[in-house]
């Protein structure tokens, strides 16, 4: 079944306790697989070493504090925010006010 999916996932993560599989919704119907988590995949357009400290950790908390649950996927090139879908909007002005602030 997990082979099947490896083509299309957006994302595998094999646990002890079993696989976690980030797929688009139709990809999930069509494999049978119930959806646990709708969400909507924001990338952080910042080109950041996979050893680097700080940059998540700035950025989590004021999610956090809007009340919005998230989870984050580190990848080579960017990291990846999973929102909760009805929140994905909110998520996306609030990083933006991050950046301007940023750019001050």
């Amino acid at each position: 079944m997990i082979a099947a999916l490896a083509p299309e996932a957006i994302m595998l993560f094999r646990e002890k306790e079993g696989m976690t599989a980030i797929v688009e919704a139709a990809t999930a119907q069509t494999h049978g697989l119930h959806a646990e988590f709708r969400c909507r995949m924001i990338t952080l357009h910042v080109h950041s070493a996979l050893d680097a400290v700080g940059f998540l950790a700035g950025v989590l908390p004021q999610l956090a504090q809007a009340g919005m649950g998230v989870n984050p996927v580190s990848a080579f090139f960017h990291d990846h925010l999973f929102i909760p879908e009805d929140r994905a909007q909110d998520a996306i002005g609030l990083l933006r006010a991050l950046s301007e602030a940023g750019d001050a």
